[in-house]
């Protein structure tokens, strides 16, 4: 529990720095005279891939670097890990989430109260703050749930069926401690392609530790329960979805090449002996 707390809370406190450098950081402190455009975004994308690096360096040869209950419940699903130590995984990447949240606070207030000051909102109605904390949906989707959901169980589908991949040692697993390194690709794949559509949470500790914080540091109900001009009611589906999608993924990976490396491996096994030289 406690290496899932530090890997979480190292992963959480790399990713939200990398997005408030992107929102207010380098706006508020002079060094970008640009409007939020794609440069902003390839630092969060790439904040965030090598946040997970670096998380499940951390972690990784103690509690096997979960640092994430979708990936906890899918492990658990697939038998690979015991249901017993599911809830306290969780409760460790929460822990972690919300304490990381408050340190990148502690750090960033002056310029987060800085850019609500010169947008003239309070704190409360600043979607744009909240924002380096947890995620909401794109303003396309209107008040539909189902978009936003969609979004999360794909996205945290294919995170899982890569994860698989990559510590499969049948399959073509990278060697040398590299999974770490190709999984925080992986994430950086997913916020390119996928991660205007919700902020690709797929991690429900990411979203709700750092939700809750902001929920406490006066954010209101964007945080909780997750409303703005329009969306209302948002704070599960990066729950619920990552949940699912996780499931989901570790199904696909299993039931397309799980029976072939299974079969190839006792057809190796049951095959006739080598003889010695």
């Amino acid at each position: 529990m406690l290496a899932e707390f530090l890997g979480t809370f190292v992963l959480l406190l790399l990713g939200i720095g990398s997005v408030a450098v992107a929102v207010v950081g380098l706006p508020g402190s002079g060094r970008q005279v640009v409007d939020f455009g794609p440069a902003n975004w390839l630092i969060i994308s790439w904040g965030w891939g090598l946040a997970v690096v670096f998380g499940v360096y951390v972690a990784g040869g103690v509690s096997g670097a979960h640092l994430n209950p979708a990936v906890t419940l899918a492990f658990a699903v697939r038998r690979d890990f015991p249901w017993r130590k599911v809830l306290p995984y969780w409760l460790a990447q929460v822990l972690g989430a919300f304490v990381a949240a408050a340190l990148v606070y502690a750090c960033y207030h002056w310029a987060i109260d800085a850019a609500n000051a010169k947008d003239g909102i309070p704190r409360d109605e600043s979607l744009g703050t909240y924002s380096i904390f947890a995620t909401f949906p794109a303003e396309y989707f209107g008040d539909s749930w189902w978009g936003p959901l969609l979004d999360q169980i794909v996205g945290t589908g294919i995170l899982l069926l890569l994860i698989c991949a990559l510590i499969d040692t049948r399959n073509t697993a990278p060697a040398a401690n590299l999974h770490p390194f190709i999984i925080g690709l992986v994430v950086v794949a997913i916020g390119l392609t996928f991660g205007t559509n919700a902020g690709y949470a797929i991690n429900p500790a990411r979203d709700f530790g750092p939700r809750l914080f902001t929920f406490f540091e006066g954010w209101g109900s964007i945080a909780l329960p997750g409303s703005f001009e329009w969306f209302s009611g948002y704070w599960w589906i990066p729950i619920v979805g990552p949940l699912i999608g996780g499931v989901l993924g570790v199904l696909v990976y299993d039931l397309f090449i799980g029976p072939v490396l299974k079969a190839r491996a006792g057809a190796t096994e049951e095959g006739p002996a080598t003889e010695e030289p």
